[in-house]
């Protein structure tokens, strides 16, 4: 009997924000490849984790949250996340099992649905054919919804006939999880691997550090400041024993400024010690970490900050 056929493929992992798609990307490669916060569009680039088995090759691509551009930054993670859509030869879409259906996740699946038309159609994609062969859905967080909420929705989603199949999980806890790979699997292409087997991501160094740092500062900021923190590696310099870090750390108004310093510097202090201790563990060598806090008014709107910063369009 012949073995059976090797597998490999892209598949986006699309929703609207905090749906729990960085939780996902990160059970299946079990590291912390996307950094994860309780804030919207936490995710701001194209995360890439690759997942090697002796069956098949998965090809993650973690996205920012689908959602209403309301500047220059805003309208980026869109087009990141609509090239995902197009490019993908599996969607996983995500949608929170405790919210039940949203506005924001019909207007998703209506994505998907013109994207998989025109891919059967053989008018879409990058080229004509190219695109998603089929949407799954996972219906995360029903570790934390009672069966008689979740059969209704899980009724609801069927009745679309959008997905080849519609499959409650928790990414945290791990409820599903094989039984949605296993679905991811068998609708990947017949294929070869394309990443060496010891390759989990195509993220560098640097940008890995810069996330952590900003993962930290998202966990330790409210309201408005979160969306308006970015970070920025000035130079990394490698010692022997230790490896120092020089980042600078971007708001947009002095009050936000204030927020992350705190008082007597203790909250930046705070973050930094944190950040510290996750970069030695993502590096494997000890840290030195200093921090700065600049403004840079509207750096969301700012085209050329964007692209210094690693936006490209």
């Amino acid at each position: 009997m012949a073995d059976a056929a090797h597998r490999s493929g892209f598949v986006g992992i699309i929703g609207r924000p905090n749906v729990g798609k960085s939780t996902l990307l990160n059970y299946y490669l079990g590291e912390k490849l996307s950094i994860i916060s309780p804030r919207p569009q936490t995710t701001r680039h194209r995360i890439l984790g690759v997942l090697t088995r002796k069956d098949a090759q998965v090809m993650f691509l973690d996205t920012p949250g689908l959602h209403k551009p309301e500047h220059t930054l805003g309208r980026y993670l869109l087009e990141v996340t609509k090239a995902v859509i197009d490019e993908a030869d599996v969607l996983v879409v995500m949608i929170d099992a405790r919210a039940g259906l949203t506005a924001e996740d019909e207007r998703v699946f209506g994505q998907v649905r013109d994207v998989l038309r025109r891919t059967r159609s053989g008018t879409g994609g990058p080229s004509a054919g190219e695109g998603p062969r089929a949407a799954l859905l996972a219906i995360n967080k029903v570790d934390l919804v009672k069966k008689p909420k979740l059969l209704p929705l899980l009724e609801r989603c069927a009745k679309t006939k959008l997905f080849t199949a519609c499959i409650p999980v928790s990414a945290q806890t791990g409820v599903q999880m094989d039984v949605l790979l296993s679905e991811i699997i068998g609708q990947l292409p017949e294929g070869p691997e394309w990443y060496e087997p010891q390759q989990r991501t195509d993220q560098p160094e640097e940008q890995r550090i810069r996330e952590t740092i900003r993962e930290q500062l998202l966990l330790a900021t409210r309201q408005e400041v979160p969306h308006a923190i970015e970070v920025f590696i000035e130079r990394l310099e490698e010692r022997p024993g230790l490896t120092a870090i020089y980042a600078t750390v971007l708001v947009e108004r002095p009050g936000q400024k204030a927020i992350v310093i705190g008082r007597g510097g203790e909250a930046l202090k705070r973050v930094g010690q944190e950040a510290r201790r996750q970069i030695e563990r993502l590096i494997g060598r000890k840290v030195h970490l200093e921090l700065w806090v600049k403004v840079a008014e509207d750096w969301r709107h700012d085209e050329r900050l964007l692209r210094q910063l690693g936006y490209q369009r």
